[in-house]
């Protein structure tokens, strides 16, 4: 079957790969995950082995009863159609996905903050974009919004050449384990802190305080954050504390 680039589908078909994403998920026997994107079910297949309960959200419509009649007989279901409006309404789920780069930031934020939030997520994605999340001593939006809700991992590099076809660039395995809400007071505060993040990386080069005005001069002073700070400079902890204030 056609990939379709308007679904920036890149199947990941190497084994090794697509067992180091449920190694990174820890799957246990009978949880649920939802799978973003299954495509041909190379993922879903080592999730089934693996004991977990799949929900597979696939947008391609071709795909849907290839699946159906590929795990009839498992605990598996399918639903056709986009995953960035989804709902779960399960309380306890780990989300898994070889997903579409053009729509990394859209799905982490779908899922991290979700009214019911996962409790584990494992994305492929760029490698460029999972060495921002997980190992840059840079912080960026897309960092700081994930690291709020949960602790992000570098798992694995994945080459092009594991995906049918392959990407112009190589990937990355990324985790995001322990996921919560557990850095903030109430949802005031939750929307502080991205008011306060967007704003602070409003123009990157600029210090911190120029970015958000001199009402935060004292604030800024009171958190212990220095005046000639960039924004990515500043740890989570700080962007919390200012939130907070």
């Amino acid at each position: 079957m056609y990939k379709k680039k308007s679904l920036g589908q890149h199947f990941l078909n190497s084994k090794v790969y697509l067992n180091a994403v449920a190694d990174a998920a820890h799957i246990e026997e009978g949880e649920t995950v939802v799978e973003i994107g299954p495509g041909e079910g190379a993922l879903t297949e080592v999730l089934l082995e693996r004991g977990a309960k799949v929900i597979a959200l696939e947008k391609d419509s071709r795909l849907i009863s290839m699946l159906q009649e590929k795990f009839a007989g498992k605990d598996f279901t399918v639903m056709e159609g986009d995953a960035l409006e989804f709902e779960p309404k399960f309380k306890h789920y780990k989300v898994v996905g070889n997903i579409p780069y053009y729509i990394t930031g859209a799905l982490f934020k779908k899922f991290l903050t979700a009214k019911q939030q996962p409790s584990t997520l494992v994305f492929l994605v760029q490698k460029e974009v999972g060495e921002r999340i997980a190992r840059s001593k840079k912080e960026s939006i897309l960092s700081l919004s994930i690291k709020a809700y949960g602790m992000p991992k570098y798992i694995k590099t994945t080459p092009a050449g594991a995906f049918s076809p392959p990407p112009k660039v190589d990937s990355a395995i990324v985790a995001v384990e322990n996921i919560s809400r557990s850095n903030f007071t109430n949802t005031a505060h939750e929307e502080k802190f991205f008011e306060l993040v967007k704003k602070g990386f409003s123009q990157k080069r600029k210090f911190l305080k120029n970015n958000l005005g001199k009402e935060y001069s004292e604030l800024l002073e009171k958190v212990e954050i220095s005046p000639k700070t960039r924004a990515e400079d500043v740890p989570l902890s700080k962007w919390i504390d200012l939130s907070r204030s």
